[in-house]
């Protein structure tokens, strides 16, 4: 699986495979880009490359359980070191 490199400003959404698609350890939390436009696409692509047929994916309104790390780490280069870390006095 290759990666997808997100957009600066683009929209993201967490999902994870649906209950009984994959086995328990393969439900982690993903990092998608949201598409466009109101119509269901063939496929999303996670940050790390992991692809998502419709039905297969259910939207979370937050991080639950274990997150994939690959897609964190993909969505955290796109953070300043100054979000990242409280100001020194």
């Amino acid at each position: 699986m290759g990666s997808t490199m997100p957009e600066p400003g683009e929209a993201v959404a967490v999902v994870r495979f649906r209950r009984g698609i994959v086995g328990e350890t393969r439900r982690v939390c993903h990092v998608v880009p949201v598409p466009p436009g109101d119509t269901v696409p063939e496929r999303l692509t996670a940050y790390c490359g992991q692809r998502f047929r419709p039905g297969q994916a259910e939207l979370l309104t937050h991080i639950t359980g274990m997150p994939c790390e690959a897609c964190l780490a993909v969505s955290a280069r796109d953070l300043a070191p100054a979000r990242l870390l409280p100001a020194l006095p």
